[in-house]
């Protein structure tokens, strides 16, 4: 085999295993940033979401609980991160280097707003993609149509400034690689009932998003 098909064929094996691994891969996991935002807020929620997709839409998701940081190799072993908590968000040069890699390369990020992380949100995201703005994704676009069907676009969870519930995105190159709820709060209706004592009917949307997101990130 000459040099030239060597290296064509390590690169196919190499797209192929990298595919194979966004698409089936079985963990997921939070982010650890830093800016002093309390990034391990809802600890029960990533994992009752997990529970809930394994147990409905056919997934099999390792249900421990893992965490990465933005500047670790290790962002690239999960096909989905998980963004939440109330306050600042920082990242360095090498985070965001790390970060913009990760979402070229077919990764997916979604931020849910507890409350008080939109300015930091869009200014260090805007570092990572700096000719992309959040925008207000479509009604009829995929994410909200996946097993279950949000005609009205994300669920308003939990109220704060008494606005509307609303799903922004980052499109690189057309295709949506973060998905950003805002007024909404989806992770706060993941958590265990008895944290905040939401209605049975509205944890079950919030559930249900969750995993339409979770279900479009491993498919798209």
């Amino acid at each position: 085999m000459n040099y030239r098909l060597k290296l064509h064929t390590l690169f196919l094996i190499f797209i192929f295993v990298f595919s194979s691994t966004l698409n089936f891969a079985q963990q997921i996991a939070t982010l650890e940033y830093n800016g002093g935002g309390d990034w391990y807020a809802n600890p029960t929620a990533v994992p009752n979401l997990i529970r809930y997709c394994n147990e409905n839409i056919q997934t099999k998701i390792d249900e421990k609980l893992h965490f990465v940081k933005p500047s670790s190799i290790d962002l690239f072993n999960y096909p989905i991160l998980f963004i939440t908590g109330h306050g600042n968000i920082l990242l360095d040069e090498n985070n965001v280097d790390n970060l913009r890699n990760y979402l070229k390369s077919g990764g997916f990020i979604h931020i849910s707003d507890n409350y008080g992380m939109d300015a930091y949100v869009r200014r260090e995201f805007k570092k990572i993609f700096p000719n992309l703005d959040f925008q207000e994704i479509a009604f009829n676009h995929p994410i909200y149509h996946q097993t279950y069907n949000f005609d009205d676009g994300v669920p308003k969870i939990h109220e704060h400034d008494g606005k509307p519930a609303q799903g922004f995105g980052l499109f690189y190159e057309g295709q949506l690689v973060c998905f950003y709820d805002y007024e909404s709060d989806l992770s706060d209706g993941w958590e265990s009932q008895a944290v905040h004592n939401d209605p049975p009917e509205l944890r079950e949307k919030a559930l249900q998003m969750g995993a339409n997101i979770i279900q479009f990130a491993f498919t798209n």
